[in-house]
């Protein structure tokens, strides 16, 4: 069994990722349930950059192999933002109702056909000695809705409109997620190569 760390908090992207990953062989460990694992400070300008950092860092602090990912809502309206700092686009980390208050606020009175948005997903393994290992990433296109439809989910997933199914990612279920999300396509090429890198490993 591989031990792997999830370089974050975030205990709906740890049940997503969970059900992501192969079960037989990772063990799949959050930073919520590690004592002594740090913040890392994303100052990275990019989704890449701050998923390395956030990767790296962590594992030379526990010495142990660590998967992070940063991942966010990029808006063509608002000329890419909120972008890195989607988990903090109204000040407080992590306040979803605040960001999603100000995403239709910003957006207030853009037309259908000019709402498009795209979630995007970084990941990064770091091997315990802070290097990088593993990179992919993953994207889904879609639409902000004018309004929040549905609890599932987390994030911006009550406003982002699926077009095939005519539906929020609030409104769909795990499932339909799993199949679309921009985290489920990034997974799809990361998990061969690490499952190929973990046989080699021995």
């Amino acid at each position: 069994m591989f031990d792997l760390v999830l370089g974050t908090h975030n205990a709906k992207k740890l049940v997503e990722l969970r059900l992501l990953l192969p079960a037989d062989r990772i063990q799949l460990t959050s930073l919520a349930e590690i004592e002594g694992a740090i913040d890392v400070e994303e100052t990275g300008a990019t989704f890449t950059e701050n998923a390395a950092l956030k990767a790296t860092q962590q594992a030379i602090h526990l010495n142990r192999w660590v998967l992070a990912e940063d991942s966010g809502l990029t808006v063509d309206a608002l000329k890419g933002d909120p972008g890195v700092h989607s988990a903090r686009y109204a000040g407080e980390h992590g306040d979803d109702e605040a960001n999603n208050e100000k995403l239709l606020r910003e957006l207030d009175g853009v037309p259908d056909e000019k709402r498009s948005a795209k979630f995007n997903c970084y990941l990064c393994l770091s091997d315990p000695q802070g290097n990088v290992q593993l990179e992919a990433n993953g994207t889904c296109g879609g639409r902000i809705a004018h309004a929040r439809s549905g609890g599932a989910g987390f994030g911006y997933d009550p406003l982002f409109i699926i077009p095939e199914y005519h539906r929020t990612f609030g409104e769909l279920d795990l499932t339909v997620k799993r199949a679309l999300s921009h985290r489920s396509r990034a997974l799809r090429s990361f998990v061969p190569a690490m499952m190929r890198m973990i046989a080699q490993l021995g």
